[in-house]
């Protein structure tokens, strides 16, 4: 039953939204709601996604917020309960070009400063670290072995679960169609079934975010792009330790999934929209393009397939941001690809900026909104 009033209304039920409901909860705060417009938890943009977590970025801000995240997923089944299939099968960035080498050199040197043991690999070591691949071409790699997967779908139920046990109202296929503002502050949402008064509205609508953004007056450069994925049938010949591979100058990837590969390659040419329906024009180029790589492929079937959406922004760093205009509306969106590895951090952030007035666990200036309109950007790299 939807109530009335809360003290804070959260719109999205990926892991943005119930990561930032449970560290909400645990920090006290009453009445907290959440509304997903979708019947399940987690079922668009995170339970679309492949999975990978890793600490190989491009630029300081994301892998500081991989230093504060992983570690929340390996303490994850201890603090609520919930297996979340943690494997840590290492990241391998595959590299044919001259400027990505260099590229990578300097951000395997800024990544080692932090903390993170990344390493630059030859020609030789990458091509024995996955012999079934075609590595001809291979210059070299950046790899590291605590990069990996894990469950999705497991993460967000095992917030969900203790944001419930802890007082929070989670309710699916409830829309939220318009957020109440006066006087320059949030006064609360109306949704598909009635109103709701709340102080603070938390955006963690994911690919939605910047429709959710225009309801309370504010512009979020934030687009939807459809991504694809495809599992094989059964391959025995991969091995257990095979890596999470990602071709890089081709924007795609595999690893190891049950008894098959998931793979996934981004078209870069694709518009923004909210079409998931699977292209298989593109499926055809994907797959092509994979077996060029991993020749193993071409003996196996395609098992499924399936589109969702990226939530990019133009620099591709998230929003988290408490925003002055209208006061006590906060936004975690954006991620651009690789936002369930950054979840468990992103709702702590959001429970500081919104309980504590500021960031605590990570100095978070370089992803306030305000950046795009000052040109204060610095562009991930590391986007596939």
């Amino acid at each position: 039953m939807l109530p009335n009033k809360a003290s804070a209304v959260i719109i999205g039920g990926g892991v943005m939204g119930v990561s930032t409901a449970y560290h909400l909860a645990a920090r006290g705060c009453q009445d907290v709601v959440l509304l997903e417009k979708a019947a399940f938890l987690g079922s668009e943009a995170t339970g679309k996604c492949a999975g990978g977590i890793r600490y190989q970025f491009s630029t300081e801000i994301n892998v500081r917020l991989s230093l504060l995240s992983l570690p929340m997923l390996v303490n994850f089944e201890e603090e609520l309960g919930q297996q979340i299939d943690l494997r840590w099968t290492g990241y391998l960035f595959l590299l044919d070009n001259d400027a990505d080498v260099c590229a990578y050199q300097a951000q395997v040197s800024m990544q080692n400063r932090l903390g993170v043991p990344s390493r630059m690999l030859s020609h030789d070591e990458a091509a024995q670290m996955v012999p079934l691949l075609n590595t001809a071409d291979i210059m070299g790699g950046a790899y590291h072995a605590r990069d990996g997967l894990a469950d999705p779908s497991g993460v967000v139920q095992g917030y969900a679960a203790g944001a419930r046990r802890r007082g929070v109202q989670l309710l699916t296929g409830v829309e939220v169609t318009g957020i109440r503002v006066q006087a320059g502050k949030v006064t609360g949402v109306q949704t598909s079934q009635g109103a709701i008064d709340a102080p603070v509205v938390v955006n963690a609508a994911g690919p939605w975010a910047r429709q959710v953004a225009a309801m309370a007056g504010v512009q979020l450069p934030i687009s939807p792009v459809r991504r694809q994925i495809a599992v094989t049938t059964p391959l025995p010949d991969v091995p257990a330790d095979f890596p999470f591979v990602i071709d890089f100058s081709r924007n795609l990837y595999f690893h190891r999934e049950g008894r098959g590969v998931l793979t996934g390659q981004s078209n870069v040419n694709e518009p923004p929209g909210f079409n998931q329906s699977v292209d298989h024009n593109w499926t055809e180029q994907h797959l092509d393009n994979a077996i060029f790589r991993f020749p193993l492929l071409a003996k196996a079937g395609l098992l499924r397939e399936w589109a969702g959406l990226y939530e990019v922004t133009p620099d591709a760093h998230p929003v988290i941001d408490r925003l002055a205009d209208p006061l006590g509306f906060y936004v975690v969106a954006g991620f651009s690809g690789h936002g369930f590895m950054h979840g468990p951090a992103a709702g702590l952030l959001m429970s500081e900026l919104i309980l504590d007035g500021q960031a605590r666990s990570r100095d978070i200036q370089q992803l306030r909104l305000s950046r795009f309109a000052e040109g204060d950007l610095v562009k991930e790299h590391n986007v596939v």
